[in-house]
């Protein structure tokens, strides 16, 4: 990274869950936060808690469906703090599907939130990062997308394993102009969409599920959030086009 007092961060899907613990992350770093979310209130709210923690944090609606909104919000914080160091590409959605009620627009749905999304801010961003020979990028995946099927979520297991591909093209491409790009696969992470009944474990599933986890526990949305502060950073300097799985040991633990 350039030497800066802080750096511009874009967090996405940043209003809950692991966004916002990334977000708040970010923010404990003197880091400028860009919190995005199409939860206006609860996006309002993290950037809120990180100023009054005494951060530096700002909201802006964005879109990640919206190409036009991608262009945008950079053109809009590039004009207005000079730069973009760091995206935290985390937007996403996970609904229970089965695979005959599969349509082509839920399909479409997820892949548009969960791969395309990143895909538009990366887009967008990449020509200013590039110019300045410096920049971070991270992409959440899942377990889901690296080693692990998931009934019922096949739109998801597919998505996910598309911002893999995703990451490695990108940071391949990107390498020598001085931009690193890399992942995070999460396992079970107790957030909303986890314990959400109608589309992942449950609660009563979630529990089960921290029983199996070698290290006993389901993952905090801070156990994600520390470890994408770290592939932003300079002490992950020489590390592009990874995938980290941040799972308890759950995958080396069953497998």
């Amino acid at each position: 990274m350039t030497a800066q007092t802080h750096r511009i961060v874009i967090v996405t899907g940043a209003g809950i869950g692991i966004g916002q613990a990334t977000a708040k992350a970010f923010g404990a770093l003197s880091d400028h936060v860009v919190v995005t979310d199409i939860l206006e209130k609860e996006g309002r709210e993290t950037a809120e808690a990180i100023n009054a923690a005494g951060g530096s944090a700002e909201f802006r609606f964005y879109d990640v469906r919206s190409t036009e909104a991608a262009d945008r919000l950079v053109a809009d914080v590039e004009a207005r703090h000079g730069r973009i160091d760091v995206i935290v590409a985390n937007a996403g959605i996970a609904h229970r599907t089965p695979l005959a009620e599969l349509t082509d627009e839920k399909w479409d749905l997820t892949f548009d939130i969960d791969l395309k999304g990143i895909f538009r801010l990366v887009r967008a961003a990449a020509p200013g990062m590039r110019a300045r020979g410096s920049g971070a990028i991270v992409a959440l995946s899942s377990i889901m997308g690296v080693a692990y099927g998931w009934d019922e979520h096949v739109h998801y297991s597919a998505a996910k394993s598309g911002v893999v591909g995703l990451v490695r093209g990108l940071a391949v491409e990107m390498a020598r102009d001085g931009v690193r790009v890399n992942g995070i696969a999460p396992g079970y992470i107790r957030t909303a969409q986890l314990l959400s009944e109608e589309n992942s474990l449950g609660p009563a599933g979630a529990e089960k599920a921290a029983e199996f986890i070698p290290m006993g526990r389901l993952g905090t949305p801070e156990d994600i959030a520390d470890v994408a502060a770290f592939l932003a950073s300079d002490s992950a300097r020489y590390m592009t086009g990874q995938v980290l799985v941040v799972d308890g040991g759950l995958l080396v633990g069953r497998y």
